[in-house]
């Protein structure tokens, strides 16, 4: 079973735009872990419709867009602008793009659609320069952990998750590995791990998006990071 974005779209990306886990967590963290992309040349891997495309320009970077969902990437260039570098193309398959192509890639929660991550990796390690980094989060394996306690957490595994956006109900399906699992498929990719982050959530966040339990914490566990250099 794989999601099939296109058809809600519309839905998710108006979510995208202020809910508590993409706008005032993963996003900012991403860019943070970015760094300085002034005047390079980045790839958003699974750019859906381009909020973090859009970071990445105001901070001065040369963006290229990819998703498999068209539907996606309408909405992104309607973002973006008409003059955007947006194509579809699918992580699975082989990226459409020259060797040693990008100073930078960011892979914002999309790795964890894909069974298997040798291909894409190294896909993404061969259109990078010697050098570059490619910036990304996941799902956090130890979530999947307390979430589904009585499953097997060192077995890649497919499971389902059902989310309300705006007035829509959608059912995304993802792949779980364990940690080892993912760093492994890293280094056998050819990349080095520079940056293991599990950060705080932005300081402007409004109060009211924030779990009533989570007291007087500034961070808590749902996704991690990784910067790795190629």
């Amino acid at each position: 079973m794989k999601t099939d974005y296109d058809t809600f779209a519309g839905a998710y990306a108006r979510a995208n735009e202020s809910n508590l886990l993409n706008a005032y967590y993963a996003r900012p963290a991403m860019l943070a872990l970015a760094g300085d992309v002034q005047s390079r040349r980045i790839l958003d891997a699974g750019c859906g419709a381009g909020p973090l495309s859009e970071g990445l320009r105001e901070k001065g970077a040369t963006v290229t867009g990819i998703d498999s969902s068209p539907a996606m990437i309408e909405l992104a260039q309607r973002k973006l602008g008409a003059d955007a570098d947006l194509h579809v193309a699918d992580l699975s398959e082989p990226l459409p793009f020259d060797d040693d192509l990008f100073d930078g890639v960011v892979a914002s929660l999309v790795l964890h659609y894909l069974q298997d991550w040798h291909a894409p990796l190294t896909e993404l390690r061969r259109v990078l320069r010697p050098g570059g980094r490619l910036t990304l989060s996941v799902p956090h394996p130890s979530a999947y952990l307390v979430n589904y306690p009585t499953r097997d957490y060192f077995a890649v595994t497919q499971y389902s998750e059902t989310f309300t956006f705006g007035d829509e109900e959608a059912t995304l399906t993802y792949w779980h590995r364990p940690l080892h699992a993912m760093t492994d498929a890293f280094t056998e990719a050819g990349f080095r791990i520079s940056v293991v982050s599990e950060p705080p959530y932005a300081t402007n966040v409004p109060r009211e998006l924030l779990p009533p339990d989570l007291g007087d914490r500034s961070a808590f566990v749902c996704f991690l990071f990784f910067v790795l250099e190629a």
